[in-house]
């Protein structure tokens, strides 16, 4: 014995209950009953809704500020900060008479953000020194098609009529960093 980690195998003889296995098979019947009259956890998805959680992140959106104009301007910081690599931008210089449309000089003339990728972490959302870009309480539609699941700026920027309200998500730690005159570039 080179080591000390033999062990000695004792070949213990099973009873005759043992051995034709009903003490086991009257055991699994019994845990079966037991979960068969407990209540379901399931729901029923399209009558009945669950709870969304107040911190959930779902489908994103490209904020418009009071007169309609694009927040982002195309730094790229998302697009860095997103660990799936999920979003991509071209950015793309304003022209003029387009200063109703854009806020800054520069602005995102392609901007997806593929949903098969994204893990909805919100880190995209914590990078942007603008304040562009949010996860909603929207559930993301499903498509059997992957082409459908890469959305443009056409299902992203949010529209006049449906506005996404973010006031739950500032809290007062937040909005007293708004206050202070040196970081007031998001007006």
């Amino acid at each position: 014995m080179l080591t000390n980690r033999s062990k000695v195998v004792v070949n213990k003889q099973m009873t005759f209950m043992e051995r034709i296995y009903l003490p086991a098979v009257i055991g699994g019947l019994i845990t079966t009953m037991k979960h068969f009259f407990r209540k379901k956890t399931t729901i029923d998805y399209p009558k009945e809704k669950r709870e969304i959680s107040e911190n959930y992140r779902g489908q994103h959106v490209l904020k418009v500020d009071e007169k309609g104009a694009e927040r982002c301007t195309a730094c790229g910081l998302c697009a860095v900060s997103c660990p799936a690599e999920a979003i991509t931008m071209t950015a793309a210089e304003r022209k003029k008479g387009e200063e109703n449309k854009y806020r800054e000089e520069k602005y995102a003339a392609v901007y997806e953000i593929n949903m098969l990728r994204c893990i909805f972490c919100g880190l995209c959302e914590e990078a942007c020194p603008k304040e562009a870009i949010f996860l909603t309480d929207r559930l993301v539609p499903v498509s059997g098609n992957r082409d459908e699941m890469i959305y443009g700026k056409d299902k992203l920027t949010e529209k006049s009529f449906n506005q996404v309200d973010i006031s739950k998500r500032q809290t007062p730690e937040v909005l007293a960093f708004k206050q202070q005159k040196q970081y007031q570039h998001n007006k």
